[in-house]
C-alpha cells in the first residue's frame, strides 16, 4: 500500500471529528504564524545564535524573532541556553520534542515546492 493509499484509508475511516479538530487546532496554535516554521528550519540548519537565526530568515524583525523565540520556548519547542561568559552567550536549540515534528516539516516543504511548481505550470500554460 502506497503512502497516498494509506493516507486515504486513514482519512476515510469513521473518526471522532471533535477530537481531531481539537488536535488540529492545538497544532496550529503552536506553529501558527508566518515565522515559527522558518525559525525551526533555521535552528535545524545549524543556526543557534539570535543574530544568525535573524539573518537566515528574510523579513523577520528583531522584535518579532524575540517574541516568537519566547513563545516557542514556552511551548517546549526550543531550549534557550545562557553561558555566563563575557560577553554572555545565548544559544537556541530545538528540543527532542520539536524534533518529533521534523518529518512533518519536511513533508510541508516538499508539498510547498510541489504546489509552487503546480501553480507556476498552470499560470504559464
Amino acid at each position: 500500500m502506497t503512502k497516498q493509499e494509506k493516507a486515504a484509508a486513514i482519512l476515510s475511516d469513521p473518526r471522532n471529528q471533535r477530537e481531531e479538530v481539537q488536535a488540529l487546532q492545538d497544532t496550529i496554535y503552536v506553529i501558527c504564524g508566518k515565522w515559527k516554521l522558518p525559525i525551526i528550519n533555521s535552528l535545524c540548519n545549524g543556526n543557534k545564535r539570535f543574530r544568525d537565526i535573524e539573518r537566515s530568515i528574510p523579513g523577520i524583525t528583531t522584535r518579532m524573532l524575540s517574541r516568537e523565540l519566547k513563545e516557542m520556548e514556552a511551548n517546549q519547542l526550543l531550549k534557550r541556553t545562557v553561558t555566563a561568559d563575557t560577553p554572555v552567550l545565548v544559544e537556541y536549540t530545538v528540543t527532542d520534542y520539536c524534533q518529533s515534528f521534523g518529518d512533518i516539516i519536511l513533508e510541508m516543504i516538499k508539498w510547498g515546492k510541489q504546489h509552487r511548481e503546480k501553480i507556476r505550470g498552470e499560470h504559464s500554460a
